[in-house]
């Protein structure tokens, strides 16, 4: 009796592990049957206990497209059957897929970020009008508060507009005008005032825990 038992090292390969050895061997019978008629009937039939196996996916569009190619999958594409649906190829399956193309940007001013040019992007992209005026200002003291980030020294505005003129194509033009941007004080006290906060909610979480773990007597 030993000598009849199977180890899975000596058995063969399952091609989608999830589905088990049985349906492995349905699928082999299957293969097996010489009229094309038989066949059909017997892969309807796994195609019913694979969906009753995934019961989940029952309701995801095009759920028994997806049980017939993972079919064709486990015979190796060998199997003569009527399909309902493009029998997948071999050369499909292990094709390779295409190199994404990743963007390559090398900003000059990297303390500012990838995002800050695509909202000067948008910015141009707006008539001009107070709502434009309001979204150029607002460009600005972010580029202002993402300089004092990088140097906590204080940034004179010109140097934030000439950085705008540049990094725009020259299209906002804010060296010439009256209004000055956020004082330097305020943006840094706006992130000091949230790491405070988050460092007091901190304190008190830790401080309920300890009064929760103190023994009673």
């Amino acid at each position: 009796m030993i000598d009849n038992l199977e180890y899975n090292t000596e058995r063969e390969h399952l091609i989608i592990p999830e589905y088990g050895r049985h349906l492995q061997k349905m699928i082999h019978h299957a293969k097996t049957r010489e009229t094309k008629e038989e066949r059909n009937k017997l892969a309807k039939a796994i195609i019913s206990v694979m969906g009753n196996m995934q019961p989940h996916l029952r309701d995801v569009p095009d759920f028994q497209h997806k049980l017939w190619d993972q079919l064709f999958i486990m015979a190796d594409f060998d199997l003569d059957v009527d399909s309902p649906y493009p029998k997948p190829s071999r050369e499909q399956l292990y094709a390779s897929p295409e190199p994404l193309k990743y963007p390559q940007n090398f900003p000059k001013y990297r303390f500012y970020g990838n995002n800050i040019k695509t909202m000067i992007d948008v910015a141009l992209t707006w008539e001009e009008g107070e709502m434009k005026d309001a979204l150029v200002y607002t460009i600005a003291n972010h580029m202002k508060k993402c300089f004092l980030n990088w140097n906590k020294d204080t940034v004179e505005d010109d140097v934030i507009y000439n950085h705008l003129f540049e990094l725009s194509d020259g299209k906002i033009n804010l060296k010439e005008t009256d209004e000055d941007l956020s004082d330097a004080t305020s943006l840094l006290r706006s992130k000091k005032k949230y790491s405070s906060n988050n460092k007091k909610t901190h304190h008190k979480k830790g401080s309920n825990n300890q009064n929760r773990n103190r023994k009673r007597y």
